[in-house]
């Protein structure tokens, strides 16, 4: 795999005093006043009356209170990752570690691709513990979250004292709007997190040299199987983000699979077009796409989302509006490392070079119609679990 490197064409933006991540391209945003917030939240039946800080720091000062934010976490943690969707229905897409984690085991590989993350502003990572219930967590817009039991505040505000952050009564404009609600709330909103409407444009942060160089996606997926991410929806119902059910829809897989003949550098990217009514029910249907192609052996689904039907491929202008049935409509195999094949050697194939990677994600947008590109959150401090 392509060591994923930040693109050294990009100017990092300013409010003031307080510079921005590189995925901000533009916006007309007021600065923010730069400090940390906290209130009280109380507890419930499951959990205990908490602090919740939320720090806001230019952003040539946040790598050490970053740092200093983790080390509160205690020895295992639950990785969490949050990123915009391209699912039709979804705005954030959050991923859960199945299991709990050595805490050096999850800081491993936040350190190995730190740069990126702290300039992205699709992404949010962050970790949470049970005893004693903290959450950590840097959200889209590199805010700081940190969620500690009430005995923990002195503990919390002593690391901002040593990093010379202060408390201030709000930090981004609490007039802004806040899209994603209460639950999400922290210290204000932000307004629409990608779509111009309140004069914010972001971009893609990492360096693409040819269609073979690392994007966001990628990086994602090298998360999902170090920390054993699963998304956080309920794979046996089908709704939107306002808790509607939405029945059968298109959805679209992108799946990575080895030879069976164990040639370790051949393989092959296959795209399903299918309808479903629920994520467990797609996966069924993408695992008995794959039982017609038995010289693929399973390797990682890249991406699973829902696709509105104004959006599908015009191979698929023949479907009806409304399906009732689950089925597999399309299925598209592009080889990788045979000679002769797409992406093989002495092919150039779209997209798939000689040295691609069995690792190696398809290239964003393949056979993907009109569907929706990553965004960030609309709220730089909030945090929220969306189905």
């Amino acid at each position: 795999m392509r060591e994923f490197r930040l693109s050294e064409s990009l100017e990092r933006m300013a409010l003031g005093s307080y510079k921005l991540p590189l995925g901000v391209a533009a916006t007309s945003l007021k600065e923010p006043v730069q400090g940390y917030t906290v209130r009280f939240q109380e507890g419930t039946e499951e959990e205990p009356d908490t602090y919740v800080f939320h720090a806001v720091v230019s952003h040539e000062r946040l790598r050490p209170i970053v740092d200093a934010a983790f080390n509160l976490l205690p020895r295992e943690v639950t990785p969490v990752v949050e990123i915009g969707s391209r699912d039709a229905y979804r705005t954030i897409d959050t991923y859960v570690a199945e299991e709990p984690m050595p805490l050096v085991e999850f800081l491993r590989t936040w350190y190995e691709y730190e740069e990126v993350l702290l300039e992205d502003v699709s992404i949010g990572v962050g970790a949470n513990a049970e005893e004693p219930w903290i959450d950590v967590f840097v959200d889209s817009w590199k805010g700081i979250l940190i969620s500690v039991p009430v005995e923990m505040r002195d503990t919390v505000e002593q690391m901002f004292a040593e990093h010379h952050v202060t408390e201030v009564a709000s930090t981004w404009d609490e007039e802004l709007p806040d899209s994603r609600g209460d639950a999400g709330k922290v210290d204000g909103g932000m307004g629409d997190g990608g779509s111009g409407e309140e004069g914010l444009v972001t971009r893609d942060v990492l360096e693409m040299v040819d269609d073979h160089s690392p994007d966001i996606d990628e990086l994602l997926l090298v998360l999902r199987e170090k920390w054993l991410l699963e998304l956080n929806v309920d794979r046996e119902t089908n709704v939107d983000e306002a808790g509607r059910h939405l029945g059968m829809t298109l959805w679209h897989a992108i799946v990575l699979v080895q030879s069976a003949d164990g040639e370790p550098d051949r393989g092959a990217y296959i795209t399903v077009w299918m309808t479903a009514g629920s994520l467990a029910q797609a996966e069924e249907l993408l695992e008995d796409a794959l039982v017609d192609h038995a010289e693929w052996v399973f390797e990682s689904i890249y991406t699973m989302d829902r696709v509105a039907y104004d959006d599908r491929p015009t191979s698929l202008s023949h479907l009806p509006p409304s399906r009732r049935r689950p089925a597999v409509h399309e299925v598209a195999i592009e080889p990788w490392g045979a000679p002769g094949s797409p992406g093989g050697e002495g092919s150039s194939g779209p997209g798939r070079g000689s040295d691609r990677e069995p690792d190696r994600g398809p290239d964003r947008g393949t056979d993907r119609g009109t569907g929706p590109s990553r965004e960030g959150p609309s709220n730089p401090g909030g945090r929220g679990v969306d189905n």
